[in-house]
């Protein structure tokens, strides 16, 4: 099954949008020198982070959890030129890396990269969004939801990565996993939410689209 999916994966992706060559350097730089390179949005979710900021015109968009910058550059492409992403990472270490690739791919004028806690960040920055992604530590997601929900516009769009967390969430005996718990926990919170219309996808890990009324 999973040497399926795989070959699933790699077709779309092959008739997706290809790339940048600077989305392809910053790939292999981010397996040379980070630990996790599986954190790092791949070409597919890229091209539909691109397409969401282009299909809904986003101007304003913010993005919690940067690593290496590959979605920043994705969803920053996407945005007119006018548009400001707000993206923020708590490795500071990870800052020179990201700095270097959004010089690369031309798009540093449109980005406003945040090292540091998000939580004392967020409330920091005015809105409202046009879209927010969410793609930091797991475990706070609902408190993540929370804080910004008030600053995206109505119409606006929250994405959420991650929520299927290796197709655990539907095994009830992995639920004793507390990532598994949590992020589950996550998506009854977002169906719950009547404020909202949510659509989950099986793309990579699960991604969570979110439309507020």
């Amino acid at each position: 099954m999973e040497i399926l999916e795989k070959t699933l994966d790699d077709y779309c992706s092959a008739f997706s949008g290809l790339p940048s060559e600077q989305l392809y350097h910053l790939e292999r730089e981010t397996h040379l020198k980070t630990l996790a390179p599986q954190m790092m949005s791949g070409a597919l979710q890229g091209q539909f982070l691109y397409l969401m900021c282009q299909i809904i015109q986003a101007r304003s968009v913010l993005e919690i959890g940067t690593f290496t910058g590959y979605a920043a550059i994705c969803l920053a492409k996407g945005m007119p030129a006018d548009g400001i992403l707000h993206t923020i990472e708590a490795n500071k270490e990870l800052g020179w890396l990201i700095r270097k690739y959004l010089k690369l791919a031309q798009v540093e004028e449109k980005v406003q990269l945040h090292l540091g806690d998000a939580f004392q960040i967020i409330p920091k920055l005015t809105g409202p969004f046009d879209l927010v992604f969410l793609d930091a530590g797991k475990r706070d997601y609902g408190r993540f939801y929370d804080l910004i929900f008030d600053r995206v516009r109505p119409g606006g769009l929250i994405l959420a990565d991650n929520v299927l967390w290796s197709g655990k969430v539907i095994t009830p005996e992995r639920w004793k996993d507390a990532d598994t718990r949590i992020l589950h926990a996550f998506n009854q919170k977002i169906k719950a939410d009547t404020r909202v219309e949510p659509l989950i996808l099986p793309l990579r890990d699960g991604l969570m689209l979110v439309r507020k009324k």
